[in-house]
């Protein structure tokens, strides 16, 4: 009996310790989500230079951990990309950043020295009037590979549901 609960032990913490790197955002608490820049995607090594997830959505009121998990990143927001009435950010590189999201809306943000090469990504945060500025921030011209990238994540942010209205 010992033998197969230890066996069992010993599954579930391999499992766990093999699939907790691939979660695309980590929830500390209730109210901070983990986003982690990185020089390599950790499931795709042909990726470089990610936000790791690259399309998140938070409640209003949330606060997510720009990780410095790689050197030679940040996170800062893109202009016009962000409610009219939100607060811009930008981190330092190699360095962790927090960010309350009190405003719904769309907010697009990049590694400065690294969104021409398509280092951006995007939060959605959740409220009444989440999509206010989606309009705008599609419209921002995106220099280089950031281009192609962020209508990958327009794609990608419309499938997983988050650019749907709020319902009442």
């Amino acid at each position: 009996m010992t033998k197969n609960l230890d066996r069992r032990k010993f599954l579930v913490a391999t499992a766990a310790a093999t699939l907790l790197p691939t979660l695309p955002a980590f929830a500390q608490g209730d109210d901070q989500v983990i986003v982690e820049m990185l020089t390599k995607h950790p499931t795709d090594s042909k990726l470089r230079n990610v936000f790791y997830p690259r399309v998140t959505s938070v409640q209003a009121g949330q606060t997510v951990l720009f990780k410095a998990t790689d050197r030679s990143h940040n996170s800062a927001s893109i202009d016009g990309m962000i409610p009219e009435t939100a607060e811009e950010w930008d981190g330092r590189i190699n360095e962790d950043v927090e960010v309350t999201f009190d405003v719904p809306g769309v907010y697009g943000y990049k590694c400065t020295p690294h969104a021409a090469t398509g280092m951006v990504a995007l939060i959605v945060v959740e409220g009444e009037g989440k999509l206010d500025n989606l309009e705008a921030a599609q419209g921002v011209r995106q220099r280089g590979r950031a281009k192609k990238v962020f209508e990958e994540i327009w794609e990608e942010a419309a499938e997983l549901g988050f650019l749907e209205p709020t319902s009442s």
